[in-house]
């Protein structure tokens, strides 16, 4: 089993930045592809970013120029740096992670194991 705990939402600001943390223990791998989605109330929950584990990234057209996904490996971490905040970037936000074996990073169901969210709220 592999735990992934979510961290660093909050309340912003619109325009300014967080940055999202997601920390894996237990039998993670890391050959594991790494995957933050969102899920605003009322929406289905939808792909923000991913990264593989030879570290290419994967951006939803919504956020591509203002998040960045990276992953520190020796700690078993992958983080979400978010700036340029939007009211519409507001939003419940899980890490995901699986071996995306199809390479279809975008979807959820590539991903086997999933944290438990951290809500980001952008005031405007």
């Amino acid at each position: 089993q592999v735990q992934l705990v979510e961290s660093g939402g909050g309340l912003v600001q619109s325009g300014g930045s967080l940055r999202l943390s997601c920390a894996a223990s237990g039998r993670a791998s890391r050959t594991y592809a790494m995957g933050w989605f969102r899920q605003a109330p009322g929406k289905e929950r939808e792909f923000v970013a991913a990264i593989s584990w030879i570290t290419n990234t994967y951006y939803a057209d919504s956020v591509k120029g203002r998040f960045t996904i990276s992953r520190d490996n020796a700690k078993n971490t992958v983080y979400l740096q978010m700036n340029s905040l939007k009211p519409e970037d507001t939003a419940v936000y899980y890490c995901a992670a699986g071996y995306a074996s199809s390479g279809n990073y975008s979807t959820k169901y590539e991903y086997d194991y999933w944290g438990q969210g951290t809500q980001v709220t952008v005031s405007s």
